[in-house]
This record gives C-alpha cells, structure tokens and sequence, in this order.
C-alpha cells in the first residue's frame, strides 16, 4: 500500500455541476494537484530536464573578478592623457599581471583579463597606436569603459535559479559558471501509460478490419518522456475488468500517476469508469471541451488516474490541454499555461456556443493561421499536419479570413 500523497475527494466537483467549461476544469485541477515525488541530489551535468526542488544560489559572482571586455590598453582614468608609457608584460584571461600599474601608465591587456591594480579603464586596440613603449588614444576616452565589474552578471549568493525550474542546457552553463556543483531536484515523475478495449492490437502485417491499431499508447507514452517524465508502458488490457484492476494495482507500486485512453464514458464496455467507480474514487468531468468532453479523474488507492478519451485526437488534445499543465504540478514545477500568439485566420468558421475548440492548424509562410481540411476526430494525420492548435473560446464566433484568432505552437506544450 502507498501513502495517499493526493486527498481521495480531490477531484470532487461542486454539487450541480454538469458542463464544466474549460477553464473551470483547469482551475479545479490546479487546486487539487500538488507535487507527488521525492528529491534527490545530483551533479549540475548530469541535471538536464530535470525539475528543482530548492533556490539555488551563486557559490561564487559572475564575473568573479572585475576584468577587460576587450582587447587593448588600460590604465587608471585619472591619470588619462593623449599618450600614456606602458609597464613591462601584459594581463590575459588566465595569467593575471600579478603587479601593480603605476598612475600615468598602461598595460597591454586581453579580453577576459582580471583588471590589474590601478586599472579602471580599457581602450580597445583599434583606437590605439602604439610606438617605441609609448600608447597613443585616438578616440575620446570615457571612464570605465569596457570594463566589467565583479558581479555585473550575478552577484555571489544571489538566487541564480528558483525552485520549480527545469534545467535547460544554458542552465546548465549558468550554474557551471556560478561554481556550483550539485542541486536538489525532484525525481522524475512516473507515468503510466495503459491503452484499453478489445478493439486494439498492436500494429502487425495481418489484421482484421475490426480491429484498431494501438496508437494513443505510444502517443502518450512520447508525451510523457518529451515532458521529462519517466514514462512507464503499462500495455493494454482488453474489456476484462479483472485484468484491468490487476494491472491498476501492479501500477501503484512503479508509478506516480497513471493515464488511460478508452472505456472512459458510461457506456456498456467503458470498464475502467465501472471499475474506478466501483472500486477507487471515480469523479466523471464532462469537459465544454472539442474534441474530448469525456475526461474521468479519479484515485486508485491513492494514485491518481486520468482517464481520457479513447478517440487519438481527442486524447491528444486533451492531454496537451489538462495532463500536461497537472503532470508539471505533480513532478514539482510550475502550472504551465501554454503561450499563444493573435494571429489573422487564412480560413472561415462559424462556431456555436458552449464548447471551446481546438482546431489543428499551421501557420502560413504569409503569417496566417489555417486549419486542417476536416475537424473529424478520427483524421489523426491532422496531428501531424499541423505545428499547433487554434483555440476559440467557449461562446459563439463567425471566423472571417483575416480576423485574429489564438494560436498555440506545440512548442508552447513543450513538444
């Protein structure tokens, strides 16, 4: 048995609620989830993708040290003159001048240098000339000019990084940079990922019309490793409700959370919804969702489990729009609400009032957005026609070519 880290009610909607619209759904669900894993501490090479668990702070400044922007001469700005004696030897990045430079003289200095002492200033070589140990400006000079201070960029003990951040590769330069060496984060989050029906088998030369290949399965499980989760391949199990709880209750014990496609609804072989209502804690949302609307959260002796729509487009959509934003808050980072862009519409719709629509869609090499040729849910090459979603909103819209509608790029899911 697991500790229940999620309340089993968590998922319970208000009494009277049928529809629930879109944003509802989101804010309900940001209200119940909270993160469900553990930390562990790891070097910062080995932390790409990975979710912080605590601030991270500078072990030292960046730039350590006050030093040159450029290559050329400096020298102490109180004591700037048309020429200026330059001191034996130079100052490079990695072999510091380990003198002092007198008032009234410069020294040959490289970019990343550690100012010397009695440097504040650098003229960058092409404004130089230099003759028989003597350096001529011939530009104005300006006091500190390209020079940086210790600290420009981050400050020692400065936060560098915020809990809840995953580690990009710049992150990773940023930290290595900062001298730090090890981080805290959080483990990555388990997801199952199980397919149900006795419709599916999985792809074969050799199959009869009346089945269906098994493709929400390797979708989601893609899904959940693009979104830095471990994802975890719980297989498919047909109309069998006994098989269906023996794998729930094997998935308790290696998984976080648990997403299935299928068997959703409240129809005669929607097993799993029998089941997590018979036997879990079963809360049936009925989303003002297109594609989708049937999304059932539920609790499995403390392991939550979304079951969502059987349908690959819908169960696409539907993850990108509710899993994924819960997935981040559950592995520990941030509710991601996705960016979208107002963009003009290279096509016409008009919509009706009550449900909120994604349409696949691709942006134009003019700038526009249009959308795939069928909203059919069925047509899964639509998926990979489009590079992102147009969302309009749950009231009623007649879509003219060139009116601006919101459009999400799957970059904005992380995809």
């Amino acid at each position: 048995m697991r500790d229940d880290k999620l309340a089993n009610d968590c998922f319970a909607l208000p009494p009277g609620v049928d529809w629930t619209p879109v944003d509802t759904a989101l804010e309900a669900l940001r209200a119940a989830l909270k993160p469900v894993v553990k930390t562990e501490r790891m070097t910062v090479a080995d932390a790409l993708g990975r979710c912080l668990a605590t601030d991270v702070p500078a072990a030292r400044a960046n730039p350590p040290a006050p030093n040159s922007a450029i290559d050329g001469y400096g020298f102490a700005y109180a004591s700037v003159a048309e020429t200026l004696p330059l001191v034996d030897g130079r100052a490079a990045a990695g072999g510091a001048f380990e003198g002092t430079v007198p008032t009234g003289h410069a020294i040959r200095i490289l970019t990343g240098a550690v100012l010397p002492e009695g440097v504040d200033t650098v003229v960058m070589q092409e404004e130089c000339e230099v003759s028989a140990g003597v350096v001529r400006f011939l530009a104005k000079v300006k006091p500190g000019q390209n020079t940086r201070e210790a600290g420009e960029d981050v400050k020692q003990g400065a936060t560098a990084l915020t809990a809840g951040h995953v580690l990009r590769a710049q992150d990773i330069a940023l930290l290595t940079a900062l001298g730090v060496p090890e981080v805290d984060v959080f483990n990555r989050l388990r997801v199952g990922v199980l397919s149900t029906g006795d419709e599916l088998v999985a792809p074969a030369a050799e199959v009869s019309s009346d089945r269906t290949f098994d493709a929400n399965r390797p979708m989601l499980l893609a899904l959940a490793s693009r979104w830095g989760c471990a994802a975890v391949d719980l297989g498919h199990v047909g109309d069998d409700r006994d098989a269906l709880r023996a794998c729930l209750n094997e998935a308790r014990d290696i998984c976080d959370v648990v997403l299935t496609s299928g068997g959703a609804s409240g129809g005669d072989e929607d097993h799993v919804s029998a089941l997590l209502s018979g036997e879990g804690v079963l809360t049936h949302w009925r989303i003002a969702i297109k594609p989708g609307r049937p999304l059932a959260l539920a609790m499995w002796d403390g392991m939550p489990v979304f079951g969502l729509p059987g349908n690959p487009v819908a169960a696409f959509v539907c993850a990108l729009i509710f899993a994924r934003p819960s997935l981040s808050l559950m592995a520990g980072g941030a509710w991601l609400q996705p960016q979208g862009f107002a963009l003009p519409a290279a096509f016409e719709k008009s919509k009706k009032r009550g449900r909120r629509e994604f349409l696949r869609a691709r942006l134009t090499p003019q700038g526009q957005v249009e959308v795939f040729a069928s909203e059919g849910s069925g047509r899964i090459s639509g998926l990979s026609w489009a590079d992102g979603l147009v969302e309009l909103e749950d009231g009623a819209r007649d879509v003219k070519r060139g009116d601006l509608v919101r459009y999400i790029p799957f970059g904005s899911f992380s995809m």
